[in-house]
Parts: C-alpha cells; sequence; structure tokens
C-alpha cells in the first residue's frame, strides 16, 4: 500500500470527463494496481479511481493512470508533501455476517438457484486479492465468479470487478463471467454492474431455506 499526500489536480478522461481542481488529497495505491484520490472529508468514498488492472506512468509532477479500456487518470503534483509505503500482506478477506454466510452455503449446495446448468467449482475460490464467493461453470461451460451480499451496494460490485480483473488474467479460467447476488440490489448497483457486463439476481432468503411465505387469506 502506498499512500501519497499531495497538494494536486485530477483530470479524468474516459466514457465522460472530469476535472478536480488544486488542493491537498490522499493518493491511494494498492498492491493489486488499484489508484484512488481521497478529501479530508466525503465519508469513506474517493474523489476518483481507477480499478486494476493499470499501467502507471510517474514523473516528478504527473501521474498518468490508463487501463485497457482507454480511460485516463492523470494526476498532476503541485507539491508533495508525503510518499509512505506499506506491505500489508495478504488479507484473509471479509468476515460475513450471518445472512450473508448462509446465503453463500445454500446457493453452493445448489447453484442450479443461480441459474439453470449451474454447478460449482468451489466455494471460497483463493486469490491474492481475496477469495471468490463460489467460482462456479455455466451451462455453456463457462467460468462465472459470483459475489454474494445481503445487500448489493456499488461497493460490491466493485469487489467483483477486481476479482474479474484478476480471474481474467489467468488463462486456465479466462474468459470469467461476473455474477452479483443479493436479497435486495439497489438501482446505483445493478447500473454499474450492467455497464460492466456483469449479471446481476436477486433471491428469496426465505424461499432458498424452503421456508413457505405466510399467504394472506380473506377468512
Amino acid at each position: 500500500m502506498r499512500l501519497v499526500i499531495a497538494d494536486c489536480t485530477v483530470d479524468y478522461a474516459g466514457r465522460l470527463t472530469a476535472h478536480l481542481p488544486r488542493a491537498t488529497r490522499l493518493i491511494m495505491v494498492k498492491a493489486d494496481g488499484c489508484v484512488s484520490v481521497h478529501a479530508d472529508g466525503g465519508a469513506y468514498k474517493p474523489m476518483n479511481w481507477m480499478t486494476a488492472p493499470n499501467t502507471v506512468r510517474e514523473s516528478d509532477d504527473e501521474w498518468v493512470v490508463t487501463n485497457p479500456k482507454g480511460e485516463t487518470l492523470t494526476i498532476t503534483i503541485h507539491e508533495l508533501v508525503s510518499d509512505v509505503s506499506h506491505d500489508l500482506g495478504v488479507d484473509p478477506g471479509l468476515q460475513k455476517d450471518g445472512v450473508e454466510a448462509h446465503l453463500q452455503e445454500l446457493l453452493a449446495t445448489d447453484p442450479a438457484q443461480l441459474g439453470e446448468g449451474m454447478r460449482l467449482i468451489r466455494r471460497e475460490f483463493p486469490t491474492e486479492i481475496g477469495p471468490v464467493d463460489l467460482l462456479c461453470r455455466d451451462a455453456d461451460d463457462r467460468v462465472v465468479a459470483v459475489e454474494i451480499k445481503r445487500r448489493g451496494e456499488i461497493d460490491g460490485v466493485e469487489q467483483l470487478t477486481r476479482y474479474l480483473d484478476f480471474l481474467n488474467r489467468q488463462p486456465d479460467l479466462s474468459p470469467v463471467k461476473g455474477l452479483f447476488v443479493a436479497q435486495e440490489i439497489k438501482l446505483q448497483a445493478k447500473t454499474l454492474a450492467s455497464d460492466r457486463h456483469i449479471d446481476f439476481l436477486e433471491v428469496d432468503y426465505d424461499e432458498l431455506r424452503g421456508i413457505e411465505r405466510p399467504q394472506q387469506k380473506l377468512f
């Protein structure tokens, strides 16, 4: 993990353009290649970012981050305040809450709930950036990476995107599709998933557990 504090301006060019005027910000570079720019406020989300895989061309006063999609993030350094790196080691991954863990277990037991012909390769498939919830093959024998959440939000789509970027670099697996699964998926997450050609599916926890919902009766 590299943490850079700098007086900088930031320009993004891709599907649209965006400009961050000059200010002091935190630039975070992760070991997997993700680059994000943060302000001292605005909760936890970055002001701009580029997910891996990326190429970073760095000079004394400018970073140019590009990805295979042709998007570019240009960070112009006006004054460098701090530049430190830390080796965080391999992360054990997120410990899921009871519902998420049980959803994963239920879908691993019956992967056909994810789609006709779906079959499990492995649960908690290990990667260097964390475990993929389920790795499956679909009816066309294509590998599918499945990320499972209780509540589907943008962060979950970002997480699955990172897994897909990593898995698609492995010739024995590529091409790998993505499937984002949750009890409820927010509209913004659906929009982002569609833009990144990731399928999504809402599942009913009680139905998976074999619990019938009470029927409304007139009498």
